[in-house]
């Protein structure tokens, strides 16, 4: 049975469930239950920890550095759970952003899809993504121990964690790196830093 998402907005004046997204200048508006309907993506992340302006426009939306075009298809798939991409659209271009949100359905999805397209195939290499959560002495620390081809794609300020006592920032870091294929970064993940990492930011 395919999944059926509803949207479902609690009383007229409930202005805290919508949601204003501004990515790569362009502005979304949805929904909290939509962007939380993959609890481990970036997304979900964000929305649930972030309650500071430092990481959102003049006008409280969101800041995402990605490009604009290729969020439809990522935000329509977690409105009603299918995969429609238009024509001008590259599927690769879509592969790359359902990575970056880490919303593993959808990537299974488009990986389907290329596979079975007319000439379409899935390149040996693609781009491995992580979302750590680190505090704001451990920034300077994370940036050394990044190696091995791994690189920054966003660094979002969520503001003080009181449970450290002092009232420091925490921030949530979107890493990358370029893998031949997923056999071969499933087989390093245990021994390269980047796991190391992952692993110090668990607390999320």
């Amino acid at each position: 049975m395919k999944p059926c998402f509803v949207d479902v907005v609690i009383g007229a004046g409930s202005t805290n469930n919508w949601v204003r997204l501004n990515v790569g200048g362009t502005i979304f508006q949805t929904t909290r239950m939509t962007l939380s309907r993959d609890p481990t993506s970036f997304l979900a992340k964000l929305i649930e920890q972030t309650e500071h302006d430092s990481c959102k426009d003049d006008t409280g939306a969101y800041l995402i550095d990605r490009d604009p075009s290729y969020f439809g298809p990522v935000l329509n798939y977690l409105r009603h759970g299918k995969l429609v991409i238009n024509k001008d659209l590259a599927e690769e271009g879509v592969l790359e952003e359902a990575e970056f949100y880490n919303i593993t359905q959808l990537i299974k999805l488009v990986k389907d899809r290329m596979r079975s397209g007319s000439g379409n195939t899935i390149q040996n290499c693609t781009n491995v993504y992580r979302v750590l959560q680190c505090h704001e002495d451990e920034l300077t620390p994370m940036v050394s121990t990044l190696s091995d081809g791994w690189k920054f794609e966003q660094l979002v300020n969520i503001g003080p964690q009181y449970n450290y006592g002092n009232g420091d920032s925490e921030f949530l870091c979107v890493v990358s790196r370029r893998c031949q294929n997923e056999e071969q970064s499933a087989s390093s993940s245990s021994t390269d830093r980047g796991k190391v990492l992952q692993q110090k930011g668990s607390r999320m």
